[in-house]
């Protein structure tokens, strides 16, 4: 999985590759958790679910995550989460999440265009690529 954060514009960019399951579900809702806590502001996210191979999640272990990032974030500003997936199931599960996501502070949205994701995003589609840019940190 690669991330990146673009700091010019507040966002981190995931990546994830291979199989998505519970295990890598817990690792990057810990990792964003941990970015909250430490960041000295409130960042937007994009997550690019066309890179999985299969995904292997329990519909339920979706349901406590979604609780989880609830309990987490309230009270922080309100942030924008976009995912993108090309396939059929990955798309599935990313609207599974926002349903679960709403009327919350993080504002989850799901696409099949990545240039949208931009749009609702307000960054460059550029930005939203997994190609090394020299104005990121890569963090994995």
């Amino acid at each position: 999985m690669r991330t990146h954060y673009h700091a010019g514009h507040r966002l981190v960019t995931w990546h994830p590759r291979g199989i998505l399951d519970d295990a890598l579900l817990d690792e990057i809702a810990y990792f964003t958790q941990t970015l909250e806590q430490i960041s000295e502001g409130p960042f937007d996210r994009f997550t690019d679910l066309s890179g999985l191979e299969e995904i292997h999640l329990k519909i339920g272990h979706v349901f406590e995550i979604a609780e989880e990032r609830k309990t987490a974030h309230a009270g922080l500003p309100q942030v924008k989460s976009a995912f993108y997936c090309d396939k059929i199931v990955g798309f599935g599960m990313a609207r599974m999440y926002e349903a679960l996501m709403e009327e919350t502070s993080i504002d989850v949205r799901t696409f099949r265009v990545r240039s949208i994701a931009a749009a609702w995003l307000e960054v460059p589609p550029r930005v939203l690529d997994e190609i090394d840019n020299p104005e990121t940190e890569s963090f994995l």
